[in-house]
């Protein structure tokens, strides 16, 4: 395969697969910032088929279901991975999805016109169907496609792409922009635009060259290749929470870019450990800042700069790294259906949290973030004696120290992972897109 370069295909396959990676993101803030809106469109619509105002609970339910489906969409999605790239490749899989992207858009940015709470929520269905894909296909063919000296900075770009959308729809949100009574339909179904700019562009980029070589033996071609945020900022104290909420946009973003740059320096298990350690003395912080907010002014502000520490350390490490690195642990074969569990599994923690976390508030008040202190330990503890260094590693290497293989070594459990991190980082000679 040539000199490990970077080329202006490589470039253009990446950012374009990665507007995939902002609609997922923009899908999951979009929401956020009009509830009070949408809340009131499905009270006027059911009151005009009813005749009569439906019930507080009957329209906190609605508007829980409008946001949980998303999750539901996404699992489904995610869990259906391996069917769409085993058959069709990467390439062609993120492009057919698209029409999901539309499907959904086109229901949410006419249920006003329509006056239907049913299309809106059908419409989410169907976009985080499309979403749950998304996060399957994306990662993947990133990692497949870039140099190994540089899969684990490209592979940041997905992650970078999820925070951008999340802030352009908090930003678009806004009420002087798309988020009024009028324009709220068009924020949701913005989503359409991307979707018709990634179609137009991925005929133009290399499928997988992985996929090509090992799935169809086409050699010749393979060698041409945040939910609830405004409510915790509110509870903080804060006068204006949608402005605090882009504020945690913004710092996702930067600290999105700072991972670019440090994913292949420090490794991605460092980086990992570093956000959970961090991130769990964070949710400690925010419980006791939270605790002490009546009795000391400035607790507020402790509060507010405890979230987007939080939210720094997630972008340093487990925002972008458990993305690729699932792609990195398993081979060819395995790969798709891997990817798809670990998306299944993501979706159905946003799931839970999105629909358990306001009760857990109610209930257990700024205590509730002692919950995610306890799961974050835990997973600093399994990232530790569990999971190994694939910097500079091929795919072959890390399957091979899986296999107990490398360096003649037939070994397993803890000596497994020593072995693994004892393996020298393979020297790409050629990456040619």
């Amino acid at each position: 395969m040539g000199t490990q370069k970077v080329t202006p295909a490589l470039i253009f396959a990446i950012t374009v697969a990665t507007i995939g990676s902002f609609q997922f993101g923009y899908n999951t803030g979009v929401i956020n910032a009009p509830e009070k809106i949408i809340k009131e469109f499905i009270n006027k619509t059911l009151t005009d088929k009813g005749n009569a105002p439906p019930s507080e609970v009957l329209l906190t339910s609605l508007w829980s279901l409008s946001v949980a489906i998303f999750s539901v969409g996404g699992m489904i999605g995610s869990f259906s991975v391996g069917l769409f790239v085993n058959r069709f490749g990467r390439r062609n899989s993120m492009l057919i999805v698209n029409l999901l992207a539309v499907t959904g858009g086109c229901f949410m940015g006419l249920c006003k016109v329509a006056k239907s709470v049913e299309m809106l929520i059908l419409g989410r269905l169907v976009i985080g169907l499309f979403c749950g894909l998304c996060t399957g296909f994306v990662p993947m063919y990133i990692g497949e496609i870039s140099p190994t000296a540089l899969r684990g900075a490209f592979g940041t770009l997905n992650q970078l792409g999820i925070v951008v959308g999340i802030l352009v729809a908090q930003i678009f949100g806004l009420e002087f922009i798309l988020g009024s009574e009028e324009l709220w339909p068009l924020l949701l179904g913005f989503t359409i635009l991307p979707a018709i700019l990634q179609s137009a562009a991925l005929p133009f980029c290399p499928e997988s060259p992985r996929f090509l070589l090992i799935n169809r033996k086409e050699e010749e071609n393979a060698k041409q290749v945040f939910y609830y945020s405004t409510g915790i900022f509110k509870d903080a104290g804060v006068q204006e929470p949608i402005y605090a909420t882009i504020g945690a946009g913004v710092v996702n973003t930067i600290f999105t870019v700072v991972s670019l740059f440090l994913v292949e320096r420090a490794g991605r298990r460092t980086l990992h450990m570093i956000g959970l350690g961090g991130m769990a003395f964070c949710s400690t912080l925010m419980t006791v800042s939270l605790l002490l907010k009546d009795n000391y002014n400035g607790m507020s502000f402790v509060c507010i700069g405890a979230i987007l520490v939080f939210v720094a350390f997630f972008e340093i490490g487990p925002g972008p790294i458990p993305w690729f690195i699932v792609a990195e642990l398993f081979s060819q074969g395995p790969r798709p259906a891997a990817m798809a569990v670990a998306g299944c599994s993501n979706w159905t923690s946003n799931f839970l949290v999105g629909l358990l976390f306001p009760s857990a508030a109610h209930y257990l008040g700024a205590y509730v973030f002692i919950i995610f202190t306890g799961f974050l330990i835990t997973f600093l503890a399994f990232t530790f004696f569990k999971v190994p260094e694939t910097r500079g590693r091929t795919f072959e290497d890390i399957t091979r120290a899986f296999e107990g293989q490398a360096h003649g070594a037939d070994r397993s459990g803890k000596d497994g992972v020593m072995e693994m991190n004892s393996i020298e980082p393979a020297k790409e000679t050629t990456t040619n897109v």
